[in-house]
């Protein structure tokens, strides 16, 4: 069974796993229903059979109750005096004594509810029956003389001194039992209602607690492929420049193949950042924890961009990390610094490193009003670029017990900051 939802998510795969949940729902949903269904109907037979014999138990027990309480006196005639003052009798079941007459009919000695009786055809026809099988109780159905059903229960008497037989009939209204039967019917569809709205909502949290790690991965997955895009375009895009075919002098080649294998390296970098990060949070992974000078791997990442457009101040300092990540985080806060701060090309960024922190300081506008509430969402970004850069950076300083600012410095511009605990903390 296949159920087509429409869903407004533009990622397919999410949307998938959407449908898939739904579907599962659906499918619970209906498993659950089909089996209520059957053990309803299993349920109500058996019912109906438990009530019917319950009845024709009734019927027998006032039968063979009454049926010794029957005397002959002396005129060889049924007496039924003893009848009326029995706690069998006076119930709603109804009650008649008969015998055969001379003319092939049958007289009644002794009624008791006799309206909830058959016609006289009717009585007439259970008491012959009754007396073609000596010895045994027959039940049948029939309608009494007001047009409503009747369960009849009929067996012939007789006594050890004479050859007369008496037939004792018992009636019940089998629609008393209905009743209660009803009531079961009705107890069965509203329960079975509320349990399958119930296996309705639970399936649908129970396929959604169990999509909830495949909707992590996927959207893990589409995070990477634009982490990947946002990462790569700026060096892809200079790679394309600098190779672009012109006549060059062979120092110029020189300079192009070093630009191209430098921006070889810083994608391959970048690569491995993205593909750690995912891996990381895959669980595939677990986070490279070495001891580095923080100073040092700081140098190397501002020699990417360059000395004229930054200013770098360090002090020798140790922490404790995954080198690629902290890398790719101190990159990102370059760029970004270079991209939004550095409006005034004479006055470079300032890059400070030491007590296990580095700072960005650039003198560019400030945080855009996008950026002032939370400067490290993914998604947002101060006018250029996806905001993905500082994003992984705030990802990186948490994945290192550390953490990430970013505030407006005095007289204009603003200063990021990645601080990490101590290599004693840290370990």
């Amino acid at each position: 069974m296949r159920v087509l939802i429409a869903t407004s998510d533009p990622r397919p795969a999410v949307a998938r796993l959407h449908r898939a949940r739904i579907e599962l729902t659906v499918l619970i949903t209906a498993i659950t229903m089909l089996c209520l269904i059957v053990l309803g109907l299993v349920a109500a037979v058996i019912d109906a059979r438990s009530r019917d014999n319950a009845l024709d138990a009734d019927l027998d027990q006032v039968l063979t109750g009454l049926g010794p309480r029957l005397y002959l006196d002396e005129d060889d005639a049924v007496d039924t005096t003893d009848l009326p003052g029995d706690e069998l009798v006076g119930g709603e079941i109804a009650i008649l004594v008969l015998t055969a007459d001379a003319t092939g009919g049958w007289t009644v000695h002794y009624g008791h509810l006799r309206s909830h009786m058959p016609a006289e055809s009717g009585i007439a026809a259970t008491a012959d029956a009754a007396t073609q099988a000596p010895g045994d109780t027959i039940y049948r159905d029939s309608i009494d003389s007001a047009g409503r059903r009747v369960r009849l229960a009929a067996a012939t008497f007789g006594w050890e001194d004479s050859d007369r037989e008496a037939v004792l009939i018992t009636g019940a209204d089998p629609d008393a039992w209905d009743r209660g039967r009803a009531l079961l019917l009705r107890a069965l569809t509203v329960g079975g209602t509320v349990m399958v709205a119930a296996a309705a909502v639970g399936g649908h949290l129970l396929s959604g607690r169990s999509m909830r790690q495949a909707l992590a991965l996927v959207e893990e997955r589409e995070r990477f492929l634009g982490d990947a895009a946002h990462e790569l375009r700026t060096p892809l895009a200079t790679h394309r420049l600098v190779t672009v075919p012109r006549a060059r002098t062979p120092a110029e080649s020189e300079q192009v193949l070093a630009d191209a294998r430098a921006l070889g390296a810083r994608m391959e970098r970048v690569v491995a950042g993205l593909l750690a990060r995912a891996r990381l949070q895959s669980g595939a992974a677990t986070l490279e924890r070495v001891q580095l000078l923080l100073d040092q791997l700081t140098e190397s990442v501002v020699e990417e961009f360059g000395a004229d457009r930054l200013v770098l101040r360090a002090e020798p300092t140790v922490v404790v990390g995954d080198p690629g990540l902290l890398g790719l985080a101190i990159r990102n806060l370059v760029e970004n610094a270079l991209t939004h701060g550095a409006v005034n090309p004479r006055v470079p960024v300032e890059v400070f490193v030491g007590a296990g922190r580095v700072c960005v300081r650039d003198h560019g506008t400030g945080l855009a009003p996008q950026l002032s509430s939370n400067p490290f969402e993914r998604g947002v970004s101060g006018g250029r670029g996806s905001g993905i850069g500082l994003a992984l950076v705030a990802w990186i300083a948490e994945a290192h017990g550390g953490t990430a600012t970013i505030e407006p410095v005095a007289g204009g511009g603003t200063i990021a900051t990645l601080v990490l605990p101590p290599p004693r903390a840290a370990i």
